[in-house]
């Protein structure tokens, strides 16, 4: 069964920065894209990266120059790196494919909350 796992949420303060990994249950590069969404309390999930088999990524405008995405095939694991956080980052993240996600790859994500 495939499964993605996020993990690396937090608590942290405006300005400051967290990783979060996506690792998957199989071969990573079973995948063409993983995309990185979000969903805020009230709000519908949006996609926020996303990282191709090849390491191209996107960045929705809101995260654009705050937020990077890398990827780690030796270990199946994908990464968001996000700097400069502010209030409106807060989030449970989840990682699935790309751009169109799979109902069943929905994980239990990782929750980043950014407070003062």
């Amino acid at each position: 069964q495939v499964q993605l796992v996020e993990s690396g949420g937090g608590l942290v303060q405006p300005g400051g920065s967290l990783k979060l990994s996506c690792t998957t249950s199989v071969n990573i590069n079973t995948f063409i894209a993983l995309g990185w969404y979000r969903q805020a309390p009230g709000k519908q999930r949006e996609l926020v990266a996303t990282i191709s088999r090849g390491s191209s990524t996107t960045f929705a405008d809101s995260v654009k120059g705050r937020f990077t995405a890398s990827r780690d095939n030796a270990k199946d694991t994908a990464y968001l790196q996000m700097n400069s956080l502010k209030p409106e980052d807060t989030a449970v993240y989840y990682c699935n494919v790309a751009p169109q996600p799979l109902d069943y790859l929905w994980g239990q994500g990782t929750q980043v909350t950014v407070v003062s």
